[in-house]
């Protein structure tokens, strides 16, 4: 897969229609060989991982956005199977609190950035708050602008400071999020994940297009580039996903530290 089919280039307004939430075309005719690709992608994001944990120099992000269902819970779960959790964390932003809400809206996100070493992975994010806010009206078109600014500004300090970024932006069909909601409703071990305001959230689908092709419009930058993921295929996420972040962390280039002087001639007793 060319990492440039999925990145949004910088300064481009995206319209969303242009990529296709169906396309599966990564998996090729076999999808049994797509699941083997999906395993050894899974085994050389372990190794890379350990590798970035031992190195102790790199930091990496990874930002997930989407509608509800689209699976960012999912792709962390697959992506990440096997990997050590060691140096890994997760994050989910949820509605800030009051104390929260007492700061800037960027200050509960960056208490969550990757150390030297450490993989951090955002489910949902500090997006939010260009989305969310956009489409319920709290904020106006000039403070969202600023937003775009400050979160641009954002994440050139995390890139300028040593963080790689890999913005992953899930997109599924109206239709698709239609068949997983009434899964999750017909399902008696899923229907806790069901919320009445997840529908209240798809009666806004177009408001929420519209505000994501504007944030993707926005923030794409050479820094912190997204990627749109055509997600109604979860194989075809999932190996996307992989795929991407094994590119990413192998172009670090990364060597595992120097053993101490003589340790190979070690007697352990």
């Amino acid at each position: 897969m060319n990492r440039d089919t999925t990145r949004i280039v910088p300064d481009t307004r995206v319209k969303l229609s242009a990529w296709d939430p169906d396309d599966d075309g990564i998996l090729g005719k076999d999808k049994d060989a797509a699941r083997e690709q999906l395993e050894t992608l899974r085994a050389r994001l372990e190794a890379l991982q350990e590798l970035l944990y031992a190195e102790g120099r790199h930091k990496l992000l990874i930002v997930l956005q989407a509608m509800d269902t689209a699976g960012k819970d999912s792709t962390i779960r697959h992506v990440f199977q096997g990997v050590d959790p060691l140096g890994v964390r997760v994050t989910s932003f949820k509605a800030p609190t009051a104390h929260e809400l007492a700061k800037d809206y960027l200050w509960r996100v960056h208490q969550h950035v990757p150390g030297k070493g450490e993989i951090a992975i955002f489910n949902r994010s500090h997006y939010e708050d260009v989305l969310v806010t956009r489409v319920n009206g709290w904020i106006d078109a000039a403070e969202c602008k600023r937003r775009y600014r400050h979160i641009n500004d954002f994440e050139r300090l995390l890139a300028e400071t040593g963080t790689t970024i890999l913005k992953f932006y899930l997109h599924i069909s109206k239709d698709e999020q239609k068949k997983r909601l009434e899964q999750r409703r017909d399902t008696p071990h899923k229907q806790w994940k069901f919320q009445s305001g997840d529908l209240a959230v798809r009666a806004h689908w177009d408001d929420y297009m519209e505000a994501y092709e504007a944030a993707l419009s926005a923030t794409s930058t050479e820094h912190a580039p997204w990627h749109v993921i055509p997600a109604n295929s979860k194989l075809a996420r999932n190996l996307m996903v992989s795929t991407l972040l094994v590119e990413a962390l192998a172009d670090l280039k990364m060597r595992y530290p120097e053993a101490e002087p003589g340790v190979a001639a070690v007697q352990i007793e």
